[in-house]
């Protein structure tokens, strides 16, 4: 009998991490469930780590394969999951006892294909989470949609998600690329009749400095700028009733990476480089990025001077005529 849910979980070199992150997985109120470890090439001891695990848990799959980055692993993992439901955890993370539990019964009770949860975060060893009333949100195709790139309630991360597994139907994560849930998640919601959301804190982010997007910026950041293409393309032939809300999240996802880039990238022609393929992208939606009232004057002045020239955001950014904004 196949479980109800499989829970995909790439490692790669995480073994001072991974046996917390299986612990929590294992150790959850929810029990009708497969764990997928895929170990992507690890050349630390998270292999044998998580052979050692699978040897004492029968629910415990694991499959070793070549380096082939995280898109990858989890797309091995989703190949021969047997759940109706998919889930996924970043192996250097963990989860509350309740998460599955809680994010299970809401689809079934809500008859819904993508249930919700917060995330709490733990930095330097401290659990940082919010005390709020318990509140739960069901919403129809397209207030999914909407509230995905509103960005206030929930965003991109697959991780604080529970997928119904059709949503994974002809949908992959792009392999050799980085930023891989902004280039995914928006087409598994296009592939969801319903969501329910709810504030419940279930997944644990832990903030570590030498992960991917917590150290200096890098070229491989820019895969975002593919990913918005895309998505601008994808939602605007499908979704061109919610521009106003995928517009925004654009720009704040484009200022962003200006930040970013303005006060980490020291190498002058990189610099150039990089801002001239976000000011190449910006220009083709600069009339709407203008005409969105939900958009603050900081964002819009930050965009014409992209707009305009990329040394006058340079300049300006030194001379402090624009504020940094706050990464958020």
């Amino acid at each position: 009998m196949n479980p109800a849910i499989s829970i995909i979980v790439p490692v790669y070199n995480l073994e001072q991490y991974i046996k917390k992150c299986l612990d929590s997985i294992l150790s959850q109120t929810f029990k009708d469930f497969e764990v997928i470890i895929v170990n992507d090439g690890s050349i630390d001891n998270s292999g044998s780590i998580c052979n050692e695990i699978a040897y004492l848990d029968n629910r415990v799959r694991v499959i070793h394969k070549k380096n082939g980055g995280l898109s990858s692993a989890r797309n091995a993992g989703i190949k021969i999951a047997k759940g109706d439901f998919l889930g996924f955890v970043d192996s250097d993370d963990y989860i509350d006892k309740d998460m599955y539990r809680v994010l299970y019964n809401l689809c079934k009770e809500t008859n819904s294909d993508i249930s919700i949860c917060k995330f709490s975060r733990e930095v330097k060893g401290k659990l940082i989470n919010e005390q709020n009333e318990e509140c739960k949100l069901e919403m129809d195709h397209d207030e999914a949609m909407r509230q995905l790139f509103k960005g206030v309630l929930y965003r991109f991360s697959v991780c604080n998600k529970l997928f119904k597994k059709t949503c994974f139907e002809n949908i992959q994560f792009p392999e050799g690329r980085i930023h891989e849930d902004l280039a995914t998640t928006y087409k598994l919601f296009s592939n969801a009749r319903k969501s329910v959301y709810t504030n419940y804190e279930g997944y644990v982010y832990v903030k570590r400095e030498e992960s991917i997007l917590t150290s200096k910026f890098h070229g491989k950041r820019m895969d975002a700028l593919l990913g918005w293409s895309e998505i601008l393309s994808f939602m605007g032939r499908n979704y061109p009733h919610l521009s106003k809300e995928f517009i925004s999240c654009f720009a704040y996802g484009c200022v962003d990476i200006i930040h970013y880039i303005l006060n980490q990238v020291e190498n002058r022609d990189l610099r150039k480089e990089y801002l001239s393929i976000i000011q190449q992208l910006v220009r083709k939606f600069y009339i709407k990025l203008m005409l969105n009232n939900t958009l603050s004057l900081k964002y819009k002045l930050t965009i014409t001077l992209l707009q305009c020239s990329t040394s006058l955001l340079v300049f300006s950014s030194k001379s402090k005529k624009i504020l940094r904004l706050g990464i958020s």
